[in-house]
């Protein structure tokens, strides 16, 4: 199966995202019509698809999938923390955008966080990450990476703006299952394993 580890986010920003995303669509939708191509070239996320992705595993068995959760679940419980998620950019720069994404500002146990389960799961066959964690919320992808002055002014001219804050007090090994409406997500278990998930469903004790 297709797999990540991620923090899920709360509805509530999950709307906000999703109604920010909007606002910058119909805002877009001038400039759209004066260049028909330009909104093609933008593959918005689906709201319900955002999460804040610790590690991308990729395509892994069902013997990894059990390796991943067994290490998982033997870390110790991690402090709390809380995160918020502001402000706007682009992946690898504004000049030549190939991700959009919502920041995320966090203290340093999220990051922490990222690289014990990088460290964890590298003992068992995953190849560790080259590049320091740098945590975003993907609301859109480039599909040629190109200037789009429209596009970023509106984004400066929002740079300090809030969606919400939330506290993270635990993460997910995802299934990402592609269909033709797109990605659809499953969560196959819940760390720190204070409650089992049976086919996406949460069963607690």
């Amino acid at each position: 199966m297709r797999a990540f580890i991620a923090i899920d986010l709360p509805e509530t920003i999950r709307r906000t995202l999703g109604q920010k995303q909007a606002d910058l669509r119909s805002s877009l939708a001038p400039a759209s019509q004066a260049r028909p191509n330009q909104n093609s070239e933008i593959r918005w996320s689906r709201p319900e698809g955002i999460h804040l992705t610790l590690k991308f595993l990729g395509e892994i068995t069902e013997s990894q999938v059990k390796q991943v959760t067994e290490t998982l679940s033997a870390f110790e419980a991690f402090q709390h923390f809380a995160i918020e998620v502001k402000g706007f950019g682009f992946f690898p720069s504004a000049s030549r955008p190939q991700v959009f994404w919502a920041g995320v500002v966090a203290p340093p146990a999220l990051a922490q966080l990222a690289r014990q389960i990088d460290e964890g799961i590298e003992k068992i066959g995953f190849a560790p990450e080259l590049r320091n964690y740098n945590a975003h919320l993907t609301l859109a992808r480039f599909r040629k990476p190109h200037p789009r002055p429209e596009f970023q002014s509106l984004v400066e001219a929002q740079s300090q703006m809030s969606m919400g804050r939330f506290e993270a007090r635990e993460f997910f090994l995802f299934e990402s299952i592609l269909s033709p409406r797109g990605a659809e997500y499953r969560k196959v278990a819940r760390f720190p394993p204070e409650a089992k998930l049976v086919n996406g469903a949460e069963i607690k004790f």
